[in-house]
């Protein structure tokens, strides 16, 4: 069995941090999802490392979750491999600390979710000088963009050159709707761009509730195998957005067979290669 890094662990502390974005949503609007809850959920399934994706709290808490998970990787077997971060390149105002303060923790990455922010944020000059100050570090930057924002995802790559991106989910298709066009032409757009990397995940929850299944997503996953391939694409759970689908085990199995039509190197370069490389971390 192929190790798995996930590079999207979601952690709720809420004693740490506030959820507002998640209180509409059933399945993740009450209660915590814990480290010992993903590793319980994971047990033998083959994941051999982590990276915590931060959780899009609310604004005055990001910084408080990222110090508060940063202090449950220290521990040992909390199979976290690094970090990725909150953090907001629009200001100027406390970006170059919080820079040196998580550069100090030694995170792989950063995050600024954009599905749910105006258009235009991604597109300002503070912004994109920032996104490129988080490449002269060296870390990755990850984007969330929906399947009509694509064309700002590739419009940042080429003004980021210097910084190495990671599309979340797959660009988030709509599948329940058949969305392959234009997402089909725009993430052929977006794979031009030699920074962008592409991440395996959230597929699951964009489809119908009655064809959550492996080929509802199959078109999907093969065009991003077709333009994008193996060694630029990682995988992640988004664990436990995850539950709005069949859950973590589902997924997991889902990920499996899509592995076991590849050759090992194409498999193994999914499965953590990929990921190991771009977020330079070590899955042991």
């Amino acid at each position: 069995m192929i190790p798995l890094l996930d590079t999207h662990q979601h952690l709720f502390y809420r004693d740490v941090a506030g959820y507002g974005w998640a209180d509409g949503i059933p399945p993740l609007a009450e209660g915590d999802f814990t480290l010992e809850d993903y590793s319980a959920l994971t047990e033998g399934l083959g994941v051999g490392g982590t990276l915590f994706m931060e959780t899009g709290v609310d604004d005055a808490d990001y910084q408080a979750e990222t110090r508060h998970v940063h202090g449950l990787a220290q521990e040992p077997g909390s199979g976290i491999r690094g970090l990725i971060a909150s953090i907001r390149p629009e200001e100027d105002d406390g970006f170059d600390a919080w820079l040196d303060e998580t550069a100090a923790m030694g995170v792989a990455g950063y995050r600024r979710i954009l599905h749910v922010m105006p258009d235009d944020l991604s597109e300002g000059d503070t912004f994109r000088r920032n996104v490129r100050r988080i490449g002269e570090t060296g870390r990755v930057f990850d984007m969330c963009f929906l399947a009509r924002q694509l064309p700002l995802a590739t419009a940042l790559a080429a003004a980021c050159a210097n910084t190495r991106l990671v599309l979340n989910h797959c660009g988030v298709p709509d599948i329940a709707g058949g969305g392959l066009d234009p997402w089909r032409a725009d993430m052929t757009a977006l794979a031009e761009m030699p920074n962008v990397t592409c991440k395996l995940s959230g597929l699951m929850a964009y489809c119908a509730p009655d064809a959550m299944t492996a080929e509802a997503i199959a078109p999907y996953v093969d065009h991003v195998l077709e333009v994008f391939g193996p060694n630029r694409m990682v995988w992640g759970s988004d664990w436990p957005v995850v539950n709005l689908a069949k859950g973590l085990p589902e997924w997991i199995a889902v990920t499996r067979g899509i592995l076991g039509k590849l050759t090992a190197d194409e498999a193994t370069a999914i499965a953590h290669g990929t990921a190991e490389r771009v977020y330079r971390v070590k899955l042991s």
